[in-house]
């Protein structure tokens, strides 16, 4: 199983200079599918439900501060199987093109977010956990 450090290599490799908030939603959105198209997780880094959408900690505590990302120094794009390159690549295809404030409104009208939010005021923080079964069940409601 990759980690989320080589899934946030492997998309900075791909489509790079990214916003650090652009950046979560895609390693997001690459969770979200794969487990519902291979029906395993891509990554076991938790996903939590901060107040601008779904965040991964771990990837955070390396961006914190940040704006903007050219590369990632953590993880290897080696560590990813032909599987879960498709999937990262079938998201930028997808996801790619727009903008990290539509992807950040678009999490917040999905349940698994939206769940795990429990109900927080707008902009408040949080740090529930995004569970992977709630993404497979919604995404795969969307298939």
């Amino acid at each position: 199983m990759a980690s989320a450090h080589d899934v946030a290599k492997y998309i900075l490799r791909e489509r790079s200079p990214l916003s650090t908030v652009k950046l979560q939603k895609l390693v997001y959105y690459s969770q979200a599918w794969h487990l519902v198209w291979e029906d395993v997780p891509l990554f076991p880094e938790r996903v939590e439900a901060w107040a601008n959408g779904p965040v991964v900690p771990a990837l955070y505590n390396e961006h914190r501060g940040e704006f903007q990302r050219s590369s990632w120094k953590l993880g290897s794009i080696q560590n990813l199987t032909t599987a879960e390159r498709r999937t990262i690549d079938t998201i930028l295809n997808f996801y790619g093109p727009k903008d990290a404030w539509y992807l950040s409104e678009l999490t917040h009208r999905e349940a698994p977010w939206v769940e795990a939010r429990g109900g927080l005021p707008a902009g408040s923080r949080g740090s529930s956990e995004i569970s992977t079964a709630s993404m497979a069940e919604y995404y795969g409601s969307l298939v």
